[in-house]
């Protein structure tokens, strides 16, 4: 299957410039996608391209990911409302080497004549003077074509920068560039994009008196309307320390039986085949999530690692598990999954020192955390044996110390199945 065909069957283009599909026909052929350093790390919506880069570069052809050191100075204001505060060099080049180590988990960069290539726009622009750069570059696209743009005509009545109105001539000069310089005949990216990348194939054409083409992809949007790649908490980061393992797994695992069709075409690498048995079986039996759970785990794994996969779904367990296995289990949780799995739950601190104490389970339970309402109620839950402190049942004799604390830091409280309260220690050393 070509890469052209690979993308369609998987939903993946949105628009594409005629003659796109017999370049690639025609041996191995270059293609780019640019990648904005506003941040040390991408997040799921770059995922998108990523994989674009993989089908590509599985496909026998050859990926160049742009990063972009000097548009990341400029900032892009296409889909954008207001103009993005500019970041400053140190912090760009500290981004640039944050999403170069990302990208080199997903693409091959020693496989030969396709082998990936990583190229930094801030290379070629920082000799470039204005002066030269206007008259070599602006002079061939009109005004009328720039004005022409949805990332223009959309923000013209909010304002737009002379700054931001360059940008297109800016990412233009990129493909260019890359046209004379790599041999690129082909600009992948998002549909939000169709604009600044065909400035650049008309950029190509006046210029360097060649042909160059253009592919985009939809963006993705859930089922429900809300955003993809957003919870309430924020973007969902390919960086474990921004978004735990355990998190970007429940992202996955969450979604709607809708999503996960598109997303497992979208995210993964299986095949046309497996994707349709798979989703068979998930039509036999919706309540197993195997669709959710083959996506949340091969995305998991591809970001993160098989170590994280495991400990994620660990994690995701915990409180459905009873006995000995929730109690090792809960012990071996990080601070951070830990919050992430009890994260809105009921909580309250107690200082080391008077835990150092000893507190009695009825005074733990309603003078020092208010989990219950009264010192009678606390005695009769402890009566029918339905009080537990970090998944291990506990009578009206036990006495919380700080020997008790998970990870020195917390302490776990559950009434019944569902009922659960965080105690944060603090001051302990």
């Amino acid at each position: 299957m070509s890469f052209i065909e690979e993308l369609q069957w998987r939903g993946m283009i949105h628009t594409m410039m005629p003659g796109t599909e017999d370049e690639f026909k025609k041996g191995v052929t270059s293609a780019y996608i640019g990648f904005d350093p506003t941040s040390d790390s991408l997040h799921i919506g770059s995922l998108v391209q990523i994989m674009i880069l993989v089908h590509l570069q599985k496909s026998g052809h050859k990926p160049v990911a742009l990063i972009g050191g000097a548009t990341g100075m400029v900032g892009d204001p296409s889909g954008k409302s207001a103009e993005r505060n500019l970041l400053d060099e140190e912090t760009l080049n500290k981004n640039v080497v944050g999403i170069k180590e990302q990208l080199s988990r997903f693409l091959d960069f020693n496989s030969g004549d396709n082998s990936a290539e990583l190229v930094n726009n801030y290379d070629w622009f920082k000799e470039f003077d204005f002066l030269t750069f206007i008259r070599d570059v602006g002079k061939h696209i009109t005004v009328n074509y720039m004005m022409a743009k949805d990332s223009v005509k959309s923000r013209l009545e909010t304002g737009l920068s002379f700054t931001e109105f360059s940008y297109q001539l800016i990412q233009g000069y990129d493909f260019l560039w890359l046209y004379e310089n790599k041999n690129c005949k082909v600009q992948l990216g998002g549909s939000d994009q169709w604009g600044n990348i065909v400035t650049g194939t008309e950029l190509i054409r006046k210029k360097a008196k060649g042909e160059a083409f253009a592919v985009t992809t939809p963006l993705i949007k859930k089922a429900d309307g809300t955003k993809f790649g957003k919870t309430a908490g924020g973007n969902i980061w390919l960086d474990k320390t921004k978004t735990s393992p355990y998190k970007f797994y429940q992202y996955w695992i969450n979604a709607s039986d809708e999503d996960a069709l598109t997303y497992i075409k979208i995210f993964t690498l299986k095949s046309k085949e497996e994707i349709e048995a798979l989703a068979n079986q998930h039509a036999e039996g919706p309540h197993l999530r195997l669709l959710q759970k083959s996506l949340a785990e091969e995305v998991t794994i591809r970001v993160h690692s098989q170590e994280d996969l495991n400990a994620a779904v660990e994690a995701s367990e915990i409180l459905f598990k009873k006995g000995d296995d929730a109690i090792d289990g809960l012990r071996q949780l990080d601070e951070n999954t830990f919050m992430d799995v009890f994260e809105g739950v009921p909580n309250a601190e107690i200082s080391k020192e008077k835990l150092a104490e000893g507190i009695s389970i009825v005074d733990l339970l309603v003078l020092e955390t208010g989990f219950l309402k009264s010192n009678g109620e606390a005695r009769r839950a402890l009566k029918e044996n339905s009080i537990s402190i970090n998944k291990a049942k506990v009578n009206d004799a036990f006495v919380a110390s700080p020997e008790i604390a998970l990870n020195n830091k917390y302490i776990l409280l559950q009434r019944g199945r569902r009922n659960y309260f965080v105690i944060k220690i603090s001051s302990f050393v």
